[in-house]
């Protein structure tokens, strides 16, 4: 089966209009763009290398900010630009799972 990219990343950028709690209150957006930038700036964007995508709500609001890398299906949650630079050079480029922020 060809994957058309090694990592395909997905953030819930979802925004809840009733004020519930969601992905976008808690810095959804603005870590989509770092990792985009990022991935981008160290040529690790591309086919057969890695897409950062957009997503709508993964209904797990309650565990946000999410993010998950597919093919694994590895879910996590970060806090900061530290946390996406962990996710990029531990999982993106070594294929090692950051255990600390992965969400069950």
């Amino acid at each position: 089966m060809d994957n058309h990219f090694k990592n395909h990343v997905f953030f819930c950028l979802n925004q809840r209009p009733d004020g519930e709690s969601c992905c976008q209150d808690k810095g959804a957006e603005a870590a989509f763009d770092y990792m985009k930038s990022r991935v981008k700036k160290l040529g690790l964007n591309g086919e057969g290398k890695t897409r950062i995508n957009r997503a709508g709500c993964f209904d797990r609001c309650e565990l946000g900010p999410l993010l998950v890398v597919y093919p694994q299906a590895v879910w996590y949650t970060f806090v900061d630009n530290d946390d996406i630079d962990e996710i990029i050079e531990s999982h993106l480029i070594n294929g090692k799972v950051v255990n600390r922020l992965v969400v069950e």
